[in-house]
């Protein structure tokens, strides 16, 4: 099985996220995707990270009613920060059958030679990459290894939902329904 790996901190996942993903689900070769919900980015502070179980309950919540959307806390048994490479590895000796691609912005694509081994990310798994709205060329665009995919071009930001969320501001369409009210009944981001 094809599968695309969407890494992120989903604080908290939004419908950017889902469009992304369903995209990728839709219109590659991909099977399935699976949200990797990483405990903690080594580019990001965690001073407004919720705790992992939380955004991982968010994110199936998120993603109940697709079949081609999965959940996976893989890195929630590594050690931290996780990196991307050894995730990977993790999950190839896991599950040996399928063939893991990583998804991922534009944005991050012009910084992925910053990544750990990110030499060996690109030998032996597939990038699918989505517009962002703050994308530079690369030298890794014309990389055979590299796959750029049409999608909406989506700028919305989770830390605008933490901010809207703290003002008392609704994050309605936003977020699927089901993260709205699971975020009001756990009061999150207050």
């Amino acid at each position: 099985m094809k599968i695309g790996l969407f890494f992120g901190s989903f604080n908290p996942i939004h419908i950017g996220h889902l469009i992304i993903a369903n995209t990728m689900a839709e219109n590659t070769h991909l099977e399935e995707v699976w949200f990797v919900v990483s405990p903690q980015n080594p580019f990001k502070k965690q001073k407004s990270l919720l705790h992992e179980f939380d955004r991982l309950d968010m994110v199936e919540k998120a993603i109940q009613d697709n079949y081609k959307l999965k959940t996976c806390d893989v890195e929630f048994h590594l050690p931290r920060p996780s990196y991307t490479i050894d995730t990977l590895t993790v999950l190839q000796e896991k599950h040996p059958a399928h063939e893991f691609g990583l998804i991922m912005g534009g944005d991050n694509l012009s910084h992925f030679h910053k990544w750990k081994n990110y030499e060996q990310i690109l030998e032996y798994f597939r990038l699918y990459v989505y517009p962002r709205p703050d994308s530079r060329p690369s030298d890794l665009d014309k990389h055979p290894k590299v796959s750029f995919v049409e999608s909406p071009l989506m700028s919305i930001s989770a830390t605008f939902i933490r901010k809207s969320i703290k003002a008392q501001k609704s994050i309605r369409y936003l977020v699927p329904e089901s993260v709205d009210l699971y975020i009001k009944e756990k009061k999150f981001y207050l």
